[in-house]
């Protein structure tokens, strides 16, 4: 049975006003990750969770379903992906689907490739949960804060003076995408397996402000050339 693909899209965006269907490129956002969702063929529905009826009938317009709006308590800045998952797999009552996916409406610059890909990873490793990831610009074990008004000082004193490559690798939730195994998610899960699939940091952007946004247009820039 294939997955279904869940992409979470609800209205009023706090920092970037209305960024799920801002305009990029002559399009809106949204129907970047519709579109890559469907030309994946690995899905057997592209599924729009949203509160919005706007957003929902741009969503329709480029091919996917929306069985129904969100409630109003699962829109707010409290609600989680988890709960909004669970909320859309309940009402679908697609709950005997193996895997649902989880795909943010501003992953412009995800590929079907990356969703084939870590879907693959995903069943071979028999995770119960797999994100997409990326490594940071700069390690941030080295990260500085202002200790008051006039002065900075090293977060984490100890690594202060180490190398570089000393310094454990560490990387980052991305927020373009993820995968959930449908029994783990229902259940509520307090320990399981958790695997990630490593996205090229230019196809990484998680765009939420004005700054992220000009980023990730200079990045789709690039990939087309």
């Amino acid at each position: 049975m294939k997955p279904i693909c869940i992409i979470t899209a609800r209205a009023n965006s706090k920092r970037l006003k209305n960024k799920n269907i801002k305009n990029f490129f002559g399009k809106p956002m949204i129907s970047y990750p519709i579109r890559t969702a469907i030309k994946s063929k690995i899905f057997s529905e592209v599924i729009v969770t949203t509160d919005s009826l706007k957003i929902a009938k741009i969503s329709r317009r480029y091919g996917a379903k929306i069985p129904f709006l969100r409630e109003e308590k699962l829109a707010d800045d409290f609600a989680t992906t988890k709960d909004v998952m669970q909320d859309a797999i309940k009402r679908m009552g697609s709950e005997k689907v193996d895997y649902h996916f989880c795909i943010y409406p501003t992953a412009v610059l995800v590929k079907e490739t990356d969703l084939i890909k870590a879907f693959k990873l995903m069943k071979k490793k028999n995770y119960d949960n797999l994100i997409a990831v990326s490594n940071y610009d700069f390690n941030p074990l080295r990260a500085l804060y202002f200790e008051n008004k006039n002065e900075i000082n090293y977060y984490w004193k100890k690594f202060r003076n180490s190398r570089s490559q000393d310094l454990p690798y560490l990387f980052h939730d991305t927020g373009t995408f993820s995968i959930f195994k449908t029994s783990s998610i229902i259940k509520n899960k307090k320990k399981y397996k958790l695997g990630c699939y490593f996205l090229d940091r230019l196809r990484a952007v998680d765009i939420d402000n004005k700054e992220d946004l000009e980023f990730a247009k200079v990045l789709f820039k690039h990939s087309k050339k």
